[in-house]
């Protein structure tokens, strides 16, 4: 099969642009107008390719390298080129899915989880908590939750937004997944009152902990 370019994907995603998915990917911080499924279909029709990934990721576009995380091997890449993709993702969907589908699959996974929980940038940071979410629900073995809940109430109401989500994320996971947490990871959402107001689409479960924890718990229990 002939080679493709990173000429030929641009253009591909250059005809993909929508002014009315940029619009609505802009108020959640993102640069791109592509539709996330139809740039999904361009990456199962070109296959894993782990040097066209890391072109595509070398442009900075971000549809691009939104694709580029979706067609590389995540195990191709060191602890440091890693840690430099993060530093630079920008925009939240990068950062998300470089996060969620590369970085979760490395080898390099717990070692880069303990340096950004304990980076100074918030951004870096929740990426930290995000592979500490991850533990929390699959390998909980050698974390300390006692220990995480003593963060979270101590630094989460004040946190910026994005490092605010992810520890958020993660005393609710603590809530929903360990029964002898659970009644602290409550009590310390209800007395934070963080994300107490968010605006929920009917049918979704509110991202305040108490809330998505209880309905968690039900769902699993069948009540």
């Amino acid at each position: 099969m002939a080679e493709t370019t990173v000429a030929e994907v641009m253009a591909e995603l250059a005809a993909l642009e929508d002014p009315k998915a940029r619009a609505v990917n802009e108020r959640h911080g993102d640069d791109h107008g592509v539709n996330l499924g139809k740039l999904r279909a361009l990456a199962k029709r070109l296959t894993t390719q782990q040097d066209l990934a890391e072109r595509l990721w070398e442009t900075g576009d971000s549809a691009a390298r939104l694709l580029a995380l979706l067609i590389c091997r995540p195990k191709a890449f060191g602890r440091d080129e890693l840690d430099a993709m993060l530093r630079g993702a920008r925009t939240p969907k990068v950062h998300d899915w470089l996060v969620n589908y590369v970085v979760k699959k490395s080898p390099r996974a717990e070692e880069l989880r303990v340096a950004w929980t304990a980076d100074p940038d918030p951004v870096v940071a929740s990426a930290g908590w995000a592979l500490t979410t991850e533990r929390v629900a699959k390998k909980p073995a050698g974390l300390d939750l006692d220990g995480l809940l003593d963060v979270v109430e101590a630094e989460m109401k004040d946190a910026p937004d994005r490092l605010q989500w992810a520890m958020n994320h993660c005393l609710a996971q603590i809530g929903i997944e360990h029964p002898g947490q659970r009644a602290r990871a409550l009590g310390i959402g209800e007395r934070l009152e963080v994300l107490k107001d968010y605006p929920t689409p009917p049918g979704c479960t509110s991202p305040f902990a108490p809330v998505w924890i209880t309905e968690m718990v039900r769902r699993r229990e069948g009540a």
